[in-house]
């Protein structure tokens, strides 16, 4: 097998490319939105309501997230 030429031939370091966590947040969020957007225009009517509990929940778990990850004030 060759090693990859993306990288310079080495392998990935999965803490070096890891995101940060703000940035894995950042992303859920976009995520989120996409699927509320989704949901809106009509997208998956038989899974509606399952998608919109989880799009709650999901939004409800990130605002935590950024809650503890913010500096007291």
């Amino acid at each position: 097998m060759r090693a990859s030429s993306v990288n310079g031939g080495q392998e990935p370091n999965p803490v070096h490319d890891a995101p940060s966590t703000e940035e894995l947040i950042e992303q859920l969020q976009r995520d989120r939105l996409w699927l509320l957007q989704q949901l809106d225009q009509g997208r998956w009517p038989e899974l509606r309501l399952d998608l919109a509990a989880l799009e709650r929940e999901l939004g409800q778990l990130l605002e935590q997230a950024q809650e503890r990850l913010s500096p007291s004030s």
